[in-house]
């Protein structure tokens, strides 16, 4: 649950930047992509935490499904993209997909400490 979060905590402060520089049309791809990254992190956080307590085989398989939802985001940006340009622009798409995921990524990394 902190996880979500945190996720909805840095996309707010994503799109509020984003607001700054590209104005209103950056809001609906920065709320949008930035809850999107913080679900499918959520998930694959929920996928590895069981498996931290097994061997390394059941960690690498779940890492892997994680990393696959990853990568399923980045199949509905470019959806999105293609699909509807005049309301997700490419560029504030990504920076509000890639803006919440990655920082949310990096946080993941304290789950493999414990």
């Amino acid at each position: 649950m902190r996880d979500l979060f945190a996720g909805v905590l840095l996309t707010v402060g994503v799109t509020g930047l984003m607001y700054l520089v590209w104005g209103e049309e950056a809001v609906l791809p920065g709320v949008a992509f930035g809850l999107l990254a913080a679900g499918i992190n959520a998930a694959a956080v929920a996928l590895i935490r069981p498996a931290l307590q097994r061997d390394f085989g059941a960690v690498m398989a779940r890492w892997g499904m994680g990393m696959g939802l990853r990568l399923a985001g980045v199949g509905l940006f470019v959806l999105a993209v293609v699909r509807e340009p005049e309301r997700f622009p490419a560029l504030p798409t990504a920076v509000a997909y890639i803006g919440v995921l990655l920082p949310l990524l990096f946080y993941e990394m304290r789950l493999l400490r414990r």
